[in-house]
């Protein structure tokens, strides 16, 4: 079969070691009663080792050439329906499993991975288990605890709702082409929290603009979203406020989210 060039502009890096693959495939084993859905399976090098656990697989693929690949590598494992062409952040993931819980794996396009998670929050209750590799940044980011400057947005988001493993690096010379950086392979496992006990929507809004200025303190850029008045100055008086964003645990932020609820 016609080998596949990977494109620049869908951020393709196809992996091309076999005990890499197989070490992905493993980070779902820790469900196997759950179906899989792997984004972006290019040629199937970490589609093949899935297959071979008997996981009830189902892959998304934007790639025309590799669409056409996998068509002829797989004809009978991923038929049926099995192998969906088309944009994974536009997919309605309800219309795949219906009411059925399922796990999301992948060697992510690299251009579009934090959307991914974003995809997967938007979809956390479907979604107990969550596995694959990004760039180690990224991955660093997400599993990063309070304290740690490479803190971000996705990390509390994505901490509110699961407990999150960095699993192990990735070196840039198993791809082909090489990435400019290393990956990291991570885990993602929903865990016991069905509500925030805070508005989850202002929750978000406190979240994104605090990291939006993640220089600055919490006192200056959450000023905007106070009303003028003694109450609010009283409020940023207190010793939260001094700190910036990465200081901050999930716990800390639906506290701040209450507070300022009150005011």
């Amino acid at each position: 079969m016609r080998q596949v060039r990977a494109k620049k502009s869908l951020g393709q890096h196809f992996l091309t070691d076999l005990s890499i693959a197989e070490r992905i495939a493993a980070t779902v084993d820790v469900d196997t009663s759950l179906p899989v859905l792997e984004v972006g399976p290019g040629m199937g090098v970490l589609t093949q080792f899935l297959l071979e656990r008997g996981r009830d697989l189902t892959v998304v693929e934007l790639d025309r050439d590799s669409v056409a690949y996998l068509k002829q590598r797989y004809p009978v494992e991923l038929a049926d329906g099995r192998l969906i062409e088309g944009d994974f952040l536009q997919m309605d993931l309800h219309a795949v499993y219906g009411d059925r819980p399922f796990a999301i794996t992948g060697n992510y396009p690299y251009n579009i991975s934090s959307q991914i998670f974003f995809k997967l929050l938007d979809n956390k209750d479907s979604v107990p288990l969550c596995t694959g590799m990004v760039q180690r940044e990224v991955a660093q980011r997400i599993a990063a605890p309070p304290g740690n400057r490479t803190r971000g947005i996705l990390s509390v988001l994505l901490q509110a709702w699961y407990d999150i493993e960095y699993l192990f690096t990735v070196d840039e010379h198993v791809f082909s082409p090489p990435p400019k950086v290393k990956s990291g392979v991570i885990r993602l496992r929903r865990n016991s929290v069905t509500e925030l006990g805070c508005d989850e929507r202002l929750f978000k809004t406190v979240v994104k603009t605090s990291f939006g200025q993640r220089r600055k303190t919490l006192r200056n850029s959450l000023r905007s979203l106070l009303p003028p008045g003694e109450a609010s100055t009283a409020l940023l008086a207190r010793p939260i406020f001094d700190l910036r964003p990465e200081r901050l645990s999930v716990t800390d932020f639906i506290d701040l989210t209450n507070l300022i609820v009150e005011r």
